[in-house]
């Protein structure tokens, strides 16, 4: 479980440049996927092996200097409400700024770690300039530079030291998270499913709120259902209210193991449905794709054939995903949605012992092996699933720096042809033996 790191402070100290670099440490470690849209604003990052999301609320005000005063406040109650953590950006070249004030006043009464970090201290003069920081009244304060990355050590040493080490329930029941733009039927779904108005289902885009967990038992089958508010557009992340959805489906995705990507078949798999797919793939999460309203399309113009097709290109590399075309409404197909969800939830708990996994997986590297790289030639000699929450692969050989992008994906897909990882991301690293 990843615990969630929020940057909050007023524009221009430096938030975007913090965040991109704690970024680009973790895609420099795990090989950044080809072709996936990245949301600059919520990413995932690690230090000293804990992972965490970072979100950087600067991304989510628009508007003029006036509406900052506002925005920022909201932002800042919502980092309180929804992080774990907070760290409080401020730079140390325009000094403390009434804004700063302000926003220190609303930290203060917080009972979450928060973490004063003075920007652009780059040499030994701004280091003594930024002690007027401690006016502030949050204490000790600690002094970096995004553009690079001195100080960073320090501040995330500490970070990590106090972000809570995220507990599931007791039980081990899977957890389904039913993710999708607003008005995508997410409640109706919902609804149709547990048989009860539990959720109020109106036409207004965003009724839904917070994310309601339901235990659930179906088809002799228990689970707990996490129903999240719909993510947003981010141009349309005016109001408090939809940042607010925004980090509620990223905290509902995290909380999960199979994401049921629901989307509006009137309006297709467009680019906002597209990021949510992404965010679970690199959450290494369970998809289930449903299209829904299925009984208000036109069956002339799309087929399920020609519509799962439109839907696999847009979803490349990552295309053994099932989907499902559902109706909420009539309640088409729904039961067939959780008996796949559940399928899939086995597929990401599958364990395939070693020995099996080699006397299946080094005939076929045998017959096609990684190609030559510069004359070189790599042996595999051996490979193992690691032991984590989701299939992850160690394949050991000589020389792991050569073997390719589509090395991997051809054993990702072979694994998956023998093993049905059928709705799972699967991680494969190449290591020296």
């Amino acid at each position: 479980m990843g615990a969630i790191v929020a940057i909050v402070g007023r524009p221009n100290v430096g938030k975007s440049t913090f965040f991109n670099r704690m970024l680009q440490r973790r895609e420099a470690i795990v090989d950044a996927t080809s072709g996936v849209t990245r949301d600059r604003h919520y990413g995932k990052s690690d230090w000293n092996g804990k992972e965490f999301s970072l979100i950087d609320t600067g991304g989510y005000v628009v508007g003029s200097d006036d509406v900052f005063e506002e925005a920022i406040d909201q932002q800042v109650n919502l980092a309180i409400d929804e992080a774990d953590a907070i760290l409080f950006m401020v730079d140390v070249e325009t000094g403390v700024t009434g804004m700063d004030e302000d926003v220190a006043k609303l930290l203060r009464k917080v009972d979450k770690p928060v973490f004063l970090v003075v920007n652009k201290v780059d040499n030994a003069k701004r280091s003594e300039d930024a002690v007027e920081f401690y006016s502030l009244g949050l204490g000790e304060y600690y002094t970096i530079s995004s553009i690079n990355g001195s100080g960073t050590g320090e501040l995330l040493d500490a970070l990590v030291e106090v972000l809570p080490e995220g507990e599931l329930p007791a039980d081990d029941l899977p957890r389904f998270a039913v993710v999708g733009r607003p008005n995508a039927g997410k409640s109706s779904f919902v609804n149709a499913l547990i048989g009860e108005e539990r959720n109020i289902v109106t036409d207004i885009a965003g009724t839904t709120r917070d994310s309601i967990d339901t235990k659930y038992n179906q088809f002799g089958f228990d689970f707990y259902l996490v129903d999240t508010a719909g993510i947003r557009r981010k141009a349309k992340v005016r109001e408090d209210l939809e940042f607010y959805s925004v980090m509620r489906a990223v905290r509902s995705i995290e909380y999960s193991d199979v994401c049921l990507l629901l989307l509006d078949a009137t309006r297709g798999f467009d680019g906002q449905v597209e990021n949510i797919f992404w965010l679970a793939q690199r959450n290494n999460k369970g998809i289930v794709i449903l299209v829904n309203k299925w009984d208000l399309v036109d069956k002339d113009t799309h087929s399920v054939k020609e519509y799962t097709k439109m839907i696999k290109q847009r979803i490349e590399p990552f295309t053994d995903v099932p989907i499902l075309f559902i109706s909420a409404l009539t309640k088409q197909r729904l039961y067939k949605a959780m008996e796949t969800a559940v399928e899939v939830f086995k597929n990401r708990s599958k364990r395939i012992p070693t020995r099996k996994l080699n006397d299946v997986m080094l005939p076929i590297i045998e017959r096609t092996p990684p190609p030559a790289y510069k004359g070189k030639y790599v042996k595999i000699k051996f490979c193992t699933q690691l032991p984590t929450h989701y299939p992850q692969f160690a394949f050991f050989c000589n020389l792991p720096q050569y073997v390719r992008e589509p090395y991997k994906r051809f054993l990702e897909n072979k694994l998956r042809e023998q093993f049905d990882f059928t709705g799972v991301p699967v991680t494969i690293f190449m290591r020296k033996k």
